[in-house]
């Protein structure tokens, strides 16, 4: 005779994870990972899942857009508006043809050129005497390097005011001396005196990546070359030169960009006969109330800045700064 199945057993359904182990009862202990996820007590997990990483970003971005980007936005929108209407681009053309501009720009460049030309050779001939050439006092002249870079920079346009102005010391040792009313030295209120201003002040941004790429290089080398009867001379031609070209290349950069972007020295010499492109912007925005001529030219700036500050991350990532 065919056995009949229990209904109590039939409709149990699959077995339990305590009744496999043989174990039933409140204090059974269930094997690993067989208990479902939803089984899971609110307690015994972190309530809510972590804050994605793109919200951590938000902050900074939001405060980086009003703060540069949203005022940036709008120098570039009021240079496509002209304010007597017209084109979107017949503000460029207008402040493109003036001669005020291509002077401006002319100046500009050549004076930046100028300037990073002078801080080259300067920088290096100094930053080669501090690292080579040992006399008291040279680790605390490289220490005053790096406070010298964070000076003002109309700073030192006030101390060479102080030596070479109308009234300055030369000018008042001149007069006294020679009993005459006034001195020879006026050059600072010219273009020379802008670019002896930037090349004083610029020239430490130039020493200091050198310094750091003078304290890497093996003296061994300079050793061998000495010993095999190379000059001095030679020994920096052939040696020293071509390993400080990457630091040379970024600090020319740099101070190529800055150079282009100086609005302090320019205005504290006094120079009313330089006009470089901060300078126009000054003048135009201030001075004349031409806000969109001014925009346009801070646009150009603007572009060649950001042209020549990407040059100089390439020339830096390349020198391993």
């Amino acid at each position: 005779m065919a056995e009949v199945a229990d209904p109590r057993t039939a409709s149990a359904g699959p077995p339990t994870a305590a009744s496999v182990s043989g174990v039933t009862g409140p204090g059974a202990s269930v094997p690993a990972g067989s208990v479902p996820a939803e089984s899971v007590s609110a307690g015994s997990v972190p309530a809510g899942r972590g804050v994605p990483r793109w919200v951590w970003s938000l902050p900074p971005v939001v405060v980086l857009a009003l703060v540069f980007l949203y005022p940036l936005a709008l120098v570039v929108r009021q240079s496509f508006t002209p304010e007597n209407g017209g084109g979107a681009f017949d503000a460029y053309s207008s402040v493109f043809a003036s001669t005020a501009f291509r002077e401006a720009l002319g100046t500009t460049v050549w004076l930046a050129v100028g300037a990073t030309v002078g801080c080259l050779v300067l920088g290096f001939a100094l930053a080669l005497v501090i690292a080579f050439v040992p006399f008291p006092g040279a680790r605390a002249v490289s220490r005053f390097i790096d406070v010298f870079l964070s000076f003002p920079s109309f700073l030192i346009t006030l101390a060479l005011l102080f030596i070479y102005g109308t009234v300055g010391m030369a000018n008042g040792i001149w007069t006294d001396v020679l009993g005459v009313a006034d001195g020879p030295f006026h050059f600072l209120t010219t273009p020379w005196g802008v670019l002896l201003a930037e090349i004083t002040y610029f020239t430490p941004f130039v020493m200091r990546p050198l310094l750091a790429a003078f304290s890497q290089l093996d003296t061994a080398q300079l050793e061998v070359a000495s010993s095999l009867g190379a000059g001095p001379a030679r020994i920096v031609r052939r040696v020293i030169l071509p390993e400080a070209l990457p630091a040379i290349a970024a600090g020319g950069s740099l101070v190529l960009v800055m150079c282009l972007n100086e609005f302090g020295i320019v205005l504290f010499t006094g120079a009313k006969d330089v006009t470089t492109l901060p300078m126009l912007v000054y003048g135009k925005a201030i001075l004349e109330s031409d806000y969109t001529a001014a925009c346009v030219v801070a646009v150009v700036n603007i572009a060649i800045s950001v042209g020549l500050f990407g040059l100089y991350r390439v020339v830096s990532k390349r020198a391993g700064a």
